[in-house]
């Protein structure tokens, strides 16, 4: 694959018990397109991947919460993974984190449980996006509009359901993270947090 993602910076959201194959798989195609990617966590030291229940491989936090700047990076990528997202939207830093990207434009790609955190910031109503089933109930009370498909892309937003999607899935985050800040998606971020 070309180096389309070249000089771009990607910061991939993370806490213990992430679903490790949507790390690994997104990260070396944003590594391959010319991206510099970081793990950003909660905690520094190292986090636990998770193959469903049992336990994978540990990986080092390249920058903490308190470390990492926002502004610094052009898109984000939140795998999911139960644990993980659980985490992520208990922990307010990791929320206004999120927020900045959507704030701004920039885009976001998440996968299977990930939409929890995209619930607690506060960024999914009026938006279409799909997740793991279980959660579509949550997508929807928070006021998105869940459909079940492999890939779904609104407006800088590309989000899947499971690993099987995840070859579609990088095909869309790499496009969209390509194409950089979206104004539609900056209006309606500020249309959701105002209400």
């Amino acid at each position: 694959m070309a180096r389309k993602l070249e000089g771009k910076k990607v910061a991939i959201l993370v806490a213990n018990g992430f679903e490790q194959v949507e790390m690994t798989k997104p990260r070396e195609a944003l590594d391959e397109a010319g991206a510099e990617t970081k793990i950003v966590s909660p905690k520094s030291g190292q986090i636990q991947g998770m193959h469903h229940a049992d336990k994978g491989d540990k990986f080092d936090v390249d920058l903490t919460l308190d470390e990492a700047r926002p502004e610094e990076f052009d898109a984000i990528m939140i795998p999911g993974g139960l644990m993980n997202p659980d985490e992520l939207r208990g922990t307010p830093e990791a929320l206004d984190f999120v927020r900045h990207f959507f704030e701004q434009g920039k885009p976001a790609a998440v996968i299977c449980h990930g939409p929890w955190v995209l619930i607690d910031a506060g960024v999914v109503r009026g938006r279409t996006l799909t997740s793991w089933p279980n959660i579509k109930a949550d997508v929807r009370n928070a006021g998105g509009n869940w459909v079940n498909a492999e890939v779904v892309v609104d407006n800088g937003l590309v989000t899947s359901r499971k690993p099987d999607d995840i070859p579609a899935f990088n095909k869309k985050m790499i496009e969209e993270f390509c194409e950089g800040k979206h104004a539609q998606t900056k209006a309606m971020a500020g249309a959701t947090l105002e209400t």
